[in-house]
């Protein structure tokens, strides 16, 4: 469904690039935009957890995981026992529940 988005503003690009040649490097945002659907994930396991980026990816494993961080309309974020933290790609509150399953019981469920 996200691909469809970006179709669409492909299309609303086409107007100024027709009109105005010099723009056709605004053609680079949807290219972008899908490269970022594509790619940008997080993929949870009794293990750990691994967060795709555009470009590389990066494994923790939930022991160096001190606790989850939320913010209104943004991705969670890992906050990580040597102080750092680490944003989860598509892991919002709403994703919480399926982010315990898959964790294998190291995330609590907030909803029970």
């Amino acid at each position: 469904m996200a691909h469809i988005a970006v179709a669409f503003l492909t299309l609303g690009l086409l107007i100024p690039v027709l009109a105005w040649p010099v723009s056709a490097p605004l053609l680079v945002i949807p290219v972008l935009l899908s490269a970022m659907i594509a790619r940008l994930r997080t993929v949870a396991d009794a293990r750990g957890v691994t967060v795709r980026k555009l470009v590389g990816s990066q494994t923790v494993r939930w022991d160096d995981i001190d606790g989850l961080r939320f913010h209104r309309g943004s991705w969670a974020r890992a906050r990580l026992k040597s102080g750092g933290e680490l944003r989860l790609p598509a892991v919002s509150f709403a994703t919480l529940p399926q982010l315990t399953m898959a964790s294998g019981g190291w995330v609590p469920n907030p909803y029970r």
